[in-house]
């Protein structure tokens, strides 16, 4: 193509279309979403480019599908949807993604700017409404911005912490055409940054005099891909781990060192190994994963904050020593300059106490199935670069403290904002990026029912995960605090759709497991479908207050 009718084609651009290629220039493979009218000029330049577009049966399915394809990839997911109440549909999920550190660009339609002094149909200040649940948030007022808003969304949404960002279009300026010298602007990697000597030092001689240090991993440890350091770092040093729910899988779960996961509410053997150590190392930790309150009430533990941004503001997190840099030079670095020769022989009992307990549901043929027992067998079908993706709800409690990981990025928590209903669509992204592993959504019965609409787009996308239903006819975790705190428990109770028929009315499979024996025979022949799977198994939720009675018993006892 020469210069003549290359000019020619774009003078042809209009903001839609330019919007279009930026997001290519970004590396956009998916948009997830659904069409409106306000927002046609960018359905019909999408159409016309390489990228997929997946339309969703709810706002919120799609959101949660950039989220969790942001978290899995380290690139901004994009979900769209018109203006009203498709952008309001879209805000959970949004919140989602910025409080869990997932990138995501939401995409907006909105009136045209001629109407928006007036009240009109459907306006809503969408700035205004996702300015408190993004980085960035802005408006395409004139054509010759697209470009540079559109990078300064990918640009703060991807950097550490990543979150979400906005782009607002309305409907008259995405047909207005562009100038002939405007294209997508070009997307650099910024150079990785590294901790200063000082405080490389000073991490390491306070490792040196600590007595019981352990260290806290956060999510921050996972997006910077720091598993192969965090594992020798602790493992020559001899030092216990502790991860919360976002970081599972970021230390091999048989390495000796890794005692377990810590984020359920009540107070658990890991609560004991905190308190009886005299250092936490919090590596690639976020306060929004497990608040300070909850392991350094007193504020009387010494820390070191290890990650690649500086510590937050929290008078119960204040830290000794601040190494801030790239996470894996870091560790390197520090475990060059220390030495520890001693085992932590307090953690490593704790440990054995947890593997007992773990280990003591194994041959368990209770029916309904203890939450225990599920997980356990699950372990045993799912291989270690397999996916779980959790739901919220009691179910996301167990998997915290039962279901081990391998690897991280193997089980996706949402534990910044917590959101019911994630489960199916976060499948759905998770098996899209990844069609060789096998997906397993878990899921509560009032969870899966809030986007089971999801499965539809699954079946016609070609991602076939399977979906495990804990059934109990209550919102259980809900529940489970009712009873904790009052004895009683009260509008948690709902009925249930026939989960079987509701799966093959949508042209999926569905089982019922009926008892516990087939419960692994049943899941091995769900991942051999080439369609979305439905599994119906009845749980026994009785075991949340033995669990809560059995944490009081934990935190009475001395651990010699």
């Amino acid at each position: 193509m020469d210069k003549t009718s290359s000019n020619l084609q774009q003078k042809n651009l209009n903001t839609a279309q330019l919007l279009v290629k930026c997001l290519e220039e970004e590396g956009v493979k998916y948009i997830f979403g659904i069409p409106g009218e306000e927002n046609l000029e960018v359905m019909n330049a999408i159409y016309d480019s390489s990228i997929e577009f997946i339309t969703t049966r709810h706002e919120q399915g799609a959101a949660f599908m950039a989220d969790i394809y942001g978290r899995l990839t380290g690139k901004a997911g994009v979900c769209l949807a018109t203006l009203g109440p498709g952008a309001t549909n879209l805000v959970t999920g949004v919140a989602d993604a910025h409080s869990d550190g997932a990138p995501l660009v939401a995409i907006t339609g909105q009136v045209g700017t001629e109407r928006m002094h007036i009240t009109s149909h459907q306006f809503l200040d969408l700035c205004k409404m996702f300015e408190p649940i993004t980085k960035r948030t802005k408006m395409i007022v004139r054509p010759d911005t697209v470009n540079e808003i559109v990078r300064i969304a990918f640009k703060y949404a991807e950097s550490e912490k990543p979150g979400a960002c906005h782009i607002d279009l309305p409907v008259n300026i995405s047909k207005m055409p562009v100038g002939i010298n405007e294209k997508p602007l070009v997307k650099k990697v910024p150079p990785k940054e590294f901790a200063e000597f000082e405080t490389i030092e000073e991490a390491a001689a306070e490792i040196f005099k600590a007595k019981n240090p352990i260290i806290l991993v956060g999510s921050s440890a996972v997006r910077a891909q720091a598993s192969e350091a965090l594992t020798k770092f602790a493992t020559d040093l001899k030092i216990p781990v502790i991860a919360t729910m976002m970081s599972k899988g970021i230390i091999p779960c048989d390495n000796q060192y890794f005692i377990s996961t810590i984020g359920i509410p009540q107070k658990d053997y890991v609560n004991k190994v905190i308190e009886n150590a005299d250092l936490v190392i919090a590596i690639g930790y976020d306060i929004v994963e497990y608040a300070p309150v909850k392991w350094n009430t007193n504020g009387k533990i010494e820390i070191i904050h290890i990650d690649n941004r500086p510590a937050h503001i929290n008078k119960l997190y204040q830290p000794k020593v601040e190494v801030v840099g790239d996470i894996s030079d870091s560790l390197l670095k520090v475990a060059r300059r220390t030495s520890r020769k001693e085992k932590p022989i307090y953690a490593l009992k704790i440990r054995d106490k947890i593997e007992m307990e773990h280990e003591s549901y194994r041959n368990d043929l209770a029916f309904p199935m203890k939450p225990q027992k599920i997980l356990c067998d699950v372990r045993k079908v799912m291989g270690p670069d397999d996916i779980v993706v959790s739901d919220v709800g009691a179910h996301k409690m167990w998997i915290a403290r039962h279901y081990n990981c391998y690897k991280p990025n193997t089980c996706i928590i949402s534990n910044g904002f917590a959101t019911m209903g994630i489960g199916v669509p976060g499948a759905i992204a998770a098996k899209l990026i990844n069609p060789d592993k096998k997906v397993l959504a878990i899921t509560g019965d009032g969870g899966f029912m809030m986007n089971s609409q999801e499965i539809e787009t699954a079946i016609r996308i070609g991602t076939p995960f399977v979906t495990l239903i804990f059934n109990d006819s209550n919102y259980g975790l809900i529940k489970w605090k009712q009873l904790d705190q009052y004895g009683k428990s009260c509008y948690v109770n709902f009925a249930n759709p026939d989960f079987v028929k509701l799966a093959e009315g949508m042209n999926a499979k569905g089982y019922r497991i009926e008892k516990a024996e087939d419960f692994i025979p049943t899941l091995e022949e769900a991942f051999r479908q080439t369609i979305p799977v439905i599994i119906d198994c009845p749980v026994d939720y009785n075991e949340n207050i033995k669990l809560t009675e059995r944490l009081r018993e934990i935190n009475k006892e001395i651990f010699d």
